[in-house]
């Protein structure tokens, strides 16, 4: 296993997708888990698309824990980072969809949201040497809903800074996970002033800054090297130096959308690793590689559950050659 180029830190999970489309909970007969946890789907694309990458977040000494452990390695990420916590359980997340696919968040069946051993992930046993290997930090906000997993989330921070990876932030905002939205607010938005690069969905953008454009938001910043606002079928919008440019997203039929920004992600943090960020300065360079973002996070949607339809770059750059946006 070459040293994680990428570290992606926070959850990872089963997503429990309803079977029956159009009931709410308590209707639903039966569910169907699919691997998911935003960090953890990042890490996994990262990986098919030719990065290594290794995943640092915690899940319990159960059969779901290990059935997620043994998937990171299966496909090849590092799992050096992973946590067992003893009593704790792994998460699972219950996902109810309307009859168009569109996914809710249901819950968390029997367990209160800050029972999960991914809440647990301690800030002392993170692995000092992955951080000097790497080049980047991927982190979303889920963990700064809870103190442990919080604690871990500054300790990354700090190792970041130490040696000096770029830290790339997913705002991923869950209502679910929280107890108190402006709270949530307040600790995503402190995060800000130490990250690199920022990826957000529109309404993300909206509900941050009150604006969807990553040039303003960028300006307002001062600090960021880039901006990414995603906006699903509408495509997406970005601002990577001095380059800002919008983009549509590529006309597919999509089966099932979870985890294509993540993927998107993936295939963004992919380009910088191969091209370099001071690529970036350069206007057709920062198109193209938000392009092949797109690409990754499109052919993501056409087969079901996050991490199963995940391209390898072959895949991409065919597809890539043969549909223009």
């Amino acid at each position: 296993m070459s040293n994680p180029r990428v570290l992606c830190l926070g959850e990872i999970l089963f997503d429990c997708l309803a079977d029956q489309l159009g009931l709410n909970l308590e209707e639903v007969q039966s569910w169907t888990p699919y691997p998911g946890g935003a960090p953890a789907n990042v890490a996994c694309a990262l990986v098919k698309l030719g990065t290594p990458a290794g995943f640092i977040g915690a899940v319990g000494e159960d059969e779901p824990g290990n059935a997620l452990v043994k998937l990171l390695q299966e496909v090849g990420v590092d799992t050096t980072g992973v946590q067992r916590h003893p009593t704790a359980p792994t998460r699972q997340v219950y996902v109810t969809r309307d009859l168009a696919g569109d996914r809710t968040f249901a819950g968390f069946g029997q367990y209160n949201t800050a029972e999960f051993a991914d809440t647990r992930l301690q800030a002392k046993k993170l692995p000092n040497l992955l951080f000097q290997e790497a080049d980047f930090l991927v982190l979303g906000t889920l963990e700064l809903a809870y103190p442990e997993s919080e604690q871990a989330i500054h300790r990354a921070l700090e190792l970041a800074e130490q040696y000096d990876l770029k830290i790339v932030l997913d705002v991923n905002w869950r209502p679910v996970f929280w107890q108190d939205s402006n709270m949530a607010r307040q600790k995503i938005q402190e995060s800000f002033k130490r990250v690199d690069f920022l990826k957000l969905s529109k309404e993300e953008a909206e509900w941050l800054f009150d604006t969807a454009d990553p040039g303003a938001i960028t300006y307002r910043l001062a600090s960021v090297e880039g901006v990414l606002v995603t906006d699903g079928e509408n495509g997406c919008a970005y601002c990577l130096g001095e380059n800002e440019g919008k983009l549509p997203s590529f006309s597919i039929p999509v089966v099932d959308t979870t985890g294509a920004g993540d993927s998107f992600l993936a295939g963004f943090i992919h380009q910088l690793s191969q091209h370099g960020i001071h690529s970036l300065r350069d206007a057709q360079t920062a198109k193209r590689i938000v392009t092949y973002a797109s690409a990754v996070g499109a052919l993501t949607t056409i087969k079901p559950g996050a991490i199963a339809s995940q391209p390898t770059s072959a895949e991409v750059e065919a597809f890539l050659a043969t549909h223009q946006l």
